[in-house]
């Protein structure tokens, strides 16, 4: 007969078990350390905010409300030097997040592009692709910067250069395209019916053409998306698909086309007028060389993730591809890349990041971003050191945080699911 084992009795908890025993032990730690965090960070403020008081410079952010006093040479935003300091940081900020969504578009396009013929069997080709990659990564990117800026400036025409009966020059794709070395000038859309604007705030305004035609795309994608997701449950059905992309692809091309055709829409061309081309969409040469340095060095890296997601999916995958009858562009497109994605998407957040803080290496080409404004020109005039470059830094944080954010939802949605 075995003997009954009785339970250990629960010891009472006392303050020394929180050093001593290992199931309070860590807890411990890490509310001392945190504490620890908190008192440091409190003393740095306090001392902060007691310094400046001293200096007679309490914390303040009224500077915002003063005029700027300075001109900003491109902007998206209704500007000149009256306005004030807050919108002129405004401005700045939207010529940053510019070249950031330019940037990463035309990157990850090169970059997939370059990772993918890397893996090409063509010796040259691959071997050119390595001397891309390695080109650029290797040369700090500051230094393309400036080169895209002096290839600009001293490579295109003047624009004096395209008048007269003894021009050098010419404009290019019918007239409509000029490229000079103070800028590129492209055709705008204008609306000769046009539906106006809507205020925003007093700060901007929206176009209500463009809010429209958004509108028509989204319900047009949306029954298109429709369709599509009932062709799927009728062939999961029956086992045969109908033909549904003529009706797809009349539901988001007509409609907008259509809405385009009654709000009367044109393209205004830039002319040569005086010394200089007025109308039309100008790009300084400042935007378009920081735009393609931080596109192509941000590319190589790209390139390299790609590279190795490619790697890492098995062969099998695409002999089977290709015992199915699939061509390789087919089977690099359809098959490998999806599954690759899974294992590029991560370190590409980290590329995009990287590309969004490079551009505050805007000033060394003249080109007005956040850091120029806010953190450049704006802090020289007020002299608030403290609080121009928090709210820098609380923009940059806030930028980063949306781009990472946005980008582990969608890797959330391409990852694998376990059952």
């Amino acid at each position: 007969m075995s003997e009954k084992r009785s339970a250990p009795s629960r010891q009472p908890f006392r303050i020394g078990m929180l050093l001593y025993d290992t199931r309070y032990r860590s807890l411990t730690i890490q509310v001392i350390a945190l504490m620890g965090f908190m008192l440091l960070v409190a003393w740095l403020i306090s001392n902060t905010i007691q310094n400046l008081n001293s200096l007679g410079k309490d914390v303040s952010f009224d500077f915002l409300r003063q005029p700027s006093s300075y001109d900003i040479n491109q902007h998206l935003l209704e500007y000149d030097s009256r306005s004030s300091h807050l919108r002129a940081s405004m401005v700045g900020l939207l010529n940053t997040l510019l070249v950031a969504v330019l940037g990463c578009t035309l990157a990850t396009v090169v970059g997939v592009l370059i990772g993918v013929l890397r893996l090409s069997r063509n010796w040259i080709v691959a071997r050119l692709m390595t001397i891309y990659i390695e080109g650029f990564r290797n040369v700090p990117v500051l230094l393309w910067i400036v080169f895209f800026m002096a290839i600009l400036i001293e490579t295109l025409p003047r624009p004096r250069d395209f008048r007269g009966d003894d021009a050098t020059a010419s404009m290019l794709l019918g007239d409509s395209v000029a490229l000079t070395n103070r800028g590129v000038y492209v055709p705008e859309p204008l609306f000769s019916n046009s539906l106006g604007d809507v205020p925003i705030l007093g700060w901007f305004s929206i176009s209500l053409d463009l809010i429209t035609l958004l509108i028509v795309l989204f319900v047009g994608i949306t029954g298109a998306g429709m369709i599509r997701r009932r062709a799927e449950r009728r062939q999961a059905e029956t086992g045969v698909r109908p033909v549904t992309w003529p009706i797809r692809l009349g539901l988001i091309a007509i409609p907008p086309l259509v809405l385009l055709y009654l709000l009367g829409f044109h393209l205004g061309f830039p002319e040569l007028k005086g010394f200089n081309f007025s109308g039309g969409i100008y790009m300084r040469n400042s935007m378009i060389a920081l735009w393609l340095a931080l596109s192509f060095y941000t590319a190589a890296f790209i390139a390299e993730n790609v590279r190795a997601g490619i790697m890492a999916v098995s062969k099998g995958q695409t002999e089977a591809a290709y015992s199915l009858g699939l061509r390789p562009g087919i089977t690099m497109s359809l098959v490998v890349l999806p599954q690759a994605l899974r294992i590029i998407i991560p370190p590409l957040i980290s590329q995009y990041l990287n590309l969004t803080k490079n551009s505050s290496l805007a000033i060394a080409v003249g080109y007005m971003d956040v850091t120029g404004t806010l953190g450049g020109i704006t802090l020289n005039q007020t002299g608030r050191e403290l609080e121009t470059i928090l709210l820098l830094m609380l923009c940059y944080l806030a930028i980063s945080l949306s781009v990472s954010a946005i980008l582990n939802w969608y890797n959330n949605r391409v990852k694998l699911k376990e059952r």
